[in-house]
């Protein structure tokens, strides 16, 4: 069994997956791995399981070393980290390969794995982040927006009279009070942002059709009205993972 490590900012995405699938997952916070407590809930994930070794990605660089320690003392073994050097996959065409989210990275293995290339992956999470796989198999970069919750937080904490809202789709365009109206710009607006930007990527890769794998937290919701999207993905990452494990030496 492999360890599943996606640390993201707001949530540790956990996995555990064998030689062909990603078969239980679960969602710790981040923060855990700060004020204790993690440590315990990944050993009560991981059960009586025999791990043969752990992976993970990290956009959190603070966590990284604490999650190493963890799996070093809770299981004597060295996790795999994944980065543009160590990545396998997926070929790696951008002018600062260091830079590139490992998360990124691992969405653009597991997408073009399922889908072939050229594919682009939209990861729904606090930012939203596109990542493009060419034709040749090389990740070439991507387009990062604010998240839907940042955006509707940011709307409520810099204004007066604005609430802070829970995110659902609404059937209305025009909105018969201060929540509706913050609904539609949110969740239809956001459809409109993913739409055009998609077109953008689907006219500069010059491709007829271009298969869009859609990940994280608002994925389905975003996706629900959007046919641009091809498929939803919750353990995209996850995913990704697993298929850089298998192919490493």
């Amino acid at each position: 069994m492999i360890l599943l490590f996606d640390i993201g900012n707001t949530h540790t995405h956990l996995g555990l997956a064998d030689a062909s699938r990603v078969f239980k997952q679960t969602d710790i916070p981040t923060l855990a791995w700060f004020g204790g407590g993690a440590m315990a809930r990944v050993r009560q994930f991981v059960g009586s399981h025999r791990l043969q070794g752990a992976v993970l990605c990290s956009v959190v660089p603070r966590a990284t070393p604490r999650v190493c320690r963890a799996v070093r003392a809770g299981w004597k073994l060295e996790p795999l980290q994944i980065n543009a050097r160590t990545i396998r996959g997926v070929g790696v065409d951008y002018p600062k390969p260091a830079s590139i989210g490992a998360d990124r990275l691992a969405n653009a293995v597991a997408a073009q794995q399922r889908f072939g290339a050229p594919v682009v992956v939209v990861d729904f999470g606090t930012a939203v982040t596109f990542d493009v796989v060419n034709a040749r198999g090389n990740y070439v970069g991507g387009i990062i927006a604010p998240g839907l919750a940042a955006m509707t937080n940011y709307l409520h904490e810099k204004t007066a009279l604005l609430p802070k809202i829970k995110i659902r789709d609404i059937k209305t365009s025009v909105g018969k009070s201060t929540e509706e109206a913050m609904l539609i710009g949110a969740v239809q607006g956001y459809r409109g942002l993913v739409r055009e930007l998609i077109g953008n990527l689907k006219y500069q890769l010059k491709a007829k059709e271009l298969p869009v794998v859609a990940t994280g937290g608002y994925a389905k919701l975003i996706a629900a009205k959007l046919p641009e999207i091809s498929a939803v993905e919750p353990d995209l990452t996850l995913e990704g993972l697993r298929l850089v494990w298998q192919a490493s030496p």
